[in-house]
């Protein structure tokens, strides 16, 4: 391995995480359609609401006939939890300016127990991307 490059480890363990969270995206996108959510709402809420469990949980409210603030209320307590695994990897990630706001929207369970098992702050902010886009786009 080249010194400030990623390890092959964490490129493939997070490659495996953005194939993984594609096929959610693809799930996703089928479920929030067959719901009554348009392609543009679904494809809005993978891009702003990004963990799959929020999502889904949204879902599942507002596909049951439930009010739409009932579903955000739920997602919202069920993606907090992602509030403390950005606060464990501040010190880590070592991100500063824009790209830490972008960063702490990336950060989602898998990219966490990546980026905490490898040392070195090229492998750790190697783990924190590969969810997001392949979620969207699959979505």
């Amino acid at each position: 391995m080249r010194e400030g490059h990623p390890s092959g480890g964490v490129v493939g363990q997070s490659l495996g995480v953005g194939v993984a969270t594609g096929a959610y995206g693809i799930s996703f996108g089928a479920l929030a359609t067959t719901s009554g959510l348009t392609v543009l709402q679904a494809c809005a809420l993978s891009l702003l609401v990004f963990t799959g469990a929020t999502q889904f949980a949204f879902l599942g409210v507002v596909a049951s006939g439930g009010n739409p603030i009932t579903g955000a209320a739920a997602a919202v307590l069920l993606g907090s939890r992602n509030l403390f695994y950005g606060l464990s990897l501040v010190e880590r990630l070592r991100v500063t300016g824009w790209r830490r706001l972008l960063t702490a929207h990336l950060v989602i369970d898998e990219s966490t127990a990546i980026a905490v098992a490898h040392e070195g702050d090229e492998a750790r902010r190697a783990s924190t991307g590969p969810g997001s886009p392949s979620s969207c786009s699959g979505t």
